[in-house]
């Protein structure tokens, strides 16, 4: 697997790839990963809990090919925005089975597969080699483990229990925003937000809830599904952990964080898997119009906060979008390749 993961650059390549390898260590492969995982304590002991290997780079198609050959792989996935899209191409030609996971864009990228889980998925991938959409969500074992025999039924409390997160990261500050806009609403609440910026955690801890209102920061966690499943409400970014979201059956608010979520966003907003929110640049804008988006995300986190009804519906529809079986799926596909040699998909599953 070929990937990185850092401050910057989050941690929602690294956790789908990881979510794939649990799959292939579980079938009894070998599972190494190529990239950098940068001062995120986290995602290091992800790693290391699952006995995965990690290697520096290696980052030009040269680089990749020599890394597959000294390694003797078999197949390599490429998960990144950044690599040289040449990569696959030259992976290809050496004899190695090559997985590019995408967002939409391929890049160019000359792949044996191209896997594209989000909703709704369109890319500009080859017929024939595009595994696309939810039925191919790429989920760790915690999350799985944790996916309920049916949605949840949201009963009426007076003091609901919010779980806000924004990725492992949180890259570009959301917590504060989403916190602040929550207290905003004056509705009481108990309200956890996982803190993956050291600044963040001084904002939130600047913050005076209101009456009948409490705050708790809590650092990144290894317990994030339980943490799920006991909310009434998750308020998140709308990245990979949309389909975590999803596959658990939590009645989820979404923030648009980055500019190539919006596409992903608007599909599940619009079909009412998840509630929409905004984009983080508006609600955290000044003037008049950041006041109204963050009036708008407060009226959207009341309605919810207020009404069980809202909350089942959009349970009920995120839970059976997401079975929790896509990444069984994706490795059937690649093992299928690897083991046939011919290197012609058979996407009938």
């Amino acid at each position: 697997m070929r990937c990185d993961a850092g401050p910057r650059r989050g941690v929602g390549h690294l956790v789908r790839c990881l979510a794939l390898g649990e799959e292939f260590l579980a079938r009894g492969a070998r599972v190494e990963l190529f990239g950098t995982v940068e001062r995120i304590g986290w995602a290091q002991a992800q790693l290391a809990a699952r006995g995965i290997p990690a290697h520096p780079g290696p980052d030009t198609p040269a680089g990749l090919v020599e890394a597959a050959h000294r390694h003797r792989l078999d197949a390599m996935v490429l998960d990144s925005y950044e690599l040289d899209p040449a990569g696959a191409g030259a992976l290809r030609a050496a004899g190695v089975v090559t997985l590019a996971v995408v967002d939409g864009d391929t890049r160019g990228q000359d792949a044996d597969l191209y896997l594209d889980q989000n909703f709704g998925a369109r890319t500009d991938a080859p017929a024939g080699r595009l595994l696309a959409g939810t039925r191919y969500a790429l989920l760790r074992d915690s999350v799985i483990g944790a996916r309920p025999a049916a949605p949840k039924q949201p009963a009426p409390v007076d003091r609901p229990r919010v779980l806000a997160f924004f990725g492992g990261t949180d890259a570009l500050g959301a917590a504060p925003v989403l916190t602040r806009v929550l207290l905003a609403t004056g509705h009481p609440m108990e309200l956890t937000v996982v803190v993956g910026r050291p600044d963040a955690e001084a904002e939130l801890e600047a913050l005076t809830p209101g009456r009948g209102q409490s705050l708790r920061p809590v650092p990144p966690t290894d317990e994030l599904p339980a943490l799920i499943g006991a909310a009434d409400l998750v308020v998140s970014a709308a990245g990979t952990s949309t389909w975590e979201l999803c596959c658990l059956g939590a009645p989820s608010a979404l923030v648009c964080v980055v500019d190539n979520q919006r596409e992903s966003y608007r599909r599940v907003v619009d079909h009412g898997l998840v509630a929409g929110l905004g984009e983080l640049p508006e609600l955290a804008g000044a003037g008049v119009a950041g006041r109204a988006a963050r009036a708008a995300a407060a009226r959207t986190m009341t309605g919810l906060l207020g009404s069980p009804r809202r909350r089942a519906a959009l349970a009920a529809r995120a839970w059976a979008t997401v079975d929790g079986r896509g990444r069984a799926r994706v490795a059937d596909a690649l093992l299928d390749l690897v083991q046939r040699g011919d290197r012609t998909p058979v996407l009938n599953r």
